[in-house]
């Protein structure tokens, strides 16, 4: 009986490694593939030079045609679906940019409105100060010119205001103060920089006036309020005599121009009244100035008043 011969443990299940390809088939492979190579980039060069002329007369021309009228409408389609997505960068672009615009554009806005309502102030302000340089022309007064800077009931009258003028600029009580529109009232009391001036639409105001066209002289009294001018009530001391609707009342004038000087325009007749009974006439007046609405105001002083502002002189000039 055969003797059995025993495998050290180390070799069992060892099994031989089939022979791979030799040197020779790999040389074969990059001989095939060189010449693959070697053959697209001459169907290239040939390629190209049958198109260095394209037009209707390129030899390709027609596979050209064909390739187009396969592949354009997948292109077309292609790019279709894809623009929205492309597009979102643009559309976050743009909305940026847009933005941008606006916030300018409203910022240029604000401005010219600021700038229309300051330029319009300005004009107000150079226009009432060329009506105070006429006015004292015309009067034949020197003036000081203030700006109202609160109205009562902070004074112990009702209808007041107090400018931002006092003795300082030459300002004393009992002067006239007017507008270049006529009438607004006269000084009660003075500090150093401001006074306090007494409406005259203020019930305990009393003016003198004149009719300008009869030369009648009366007396004018507030009714204290401010809505629509104001009103006045004017009794002539001729009660038999009546001033004609519209016809204008100036002031009648004080002795010394304390409080009222003469000549400086009050309003117009907007209504007479006569009772039958005291056979009298009462005319109401519409005063020419806005006291809703007063801002520059002239104080009359006497010529050469030493004043801590420039002024006004009587024949219009600034000093």
């Amino acid at each position: 009986m055969p003797k059995t011969i025993r495998l050290p443990r180390l070799l069992r299940g060892y099994r031989p490694l089939r022979p791979g390809p030799d040197s020779f088939d790999q040389r074969a492979d990059r001989s095939r593939l060189r010449s693959r190579m070697i053959a697209l980039v001459l169907a290239c060069l040939t390629l190209m030079t049958l198109d260095h002329h394209p037009g209707p007369g390129s030899p390709i021309e027609p596979a050209r045609d064909a390739m187009g009228s396969v592949f354009g409408p997948v292109e077309s389609g292609t790019s279709s679906v894809v623009r929205p997505v492309t597009a979102i960068g643009d559309w976050f672009t743009s909305r940026r940019a847009m933005q941008h615009d606006i916030a300018a554009l409203q910022s240029e806005n604000s401005r010219l409105k600021a700038e229309q309502s300051t330029s319009q102030y300005q004009r107000n302000q150079l226009a009432e100060y060329q009506g105070l340089t006429s006015a004292a022309d015309t009067l034949g007064q020197a003036l000081v010119p203030a700006h109202v800077v609160a109205y009562g009931p902070a004074q112990s009258f009702s209808r007041t205001v107090t400018i931002d003028a006092g003795s300082a600029a030459g300002v004393q009580p009992d002067q006239t103060v007017l507008n270049d529109d006529g009438l607004v009232g006269r000084v009660l009391r003075v500090t150093r920089t401001t006074a306090t001036v007494l409406l005259i639409v203020d019930t305990e105001s009393v003016v003198g006036g004149r009719v300008g066209s009869s030369m009648e002289v009366g007396f004018l009294r507030g009714r204290g309020g401010l809505g629509d001018h104001g009103a006045l009530d004017l009794q002539l001391v001729d009660q038999a005599a009546a001033p004609a609707k519209g016809d204008p009342i100036v002031t009648w004038g004080s002795q010394g121009g304390a409080p009222y000087v003469s000549g400086v325009p009050i309003g117009r007749v907007t209504a007479v009244y006569a009772s039958l009974r005291e056979s009298t006439q009462r005319a109401v007046i519409q005063p020419y100035v806005d006291f809703g609405a007063l801002d520059l105001v002239g104080v009359v002083v006497p010529s050469g008043t030493r004043s801590d502002r420039g002024m006004i002189e009587a024949d219009g000039s600034l000093q």
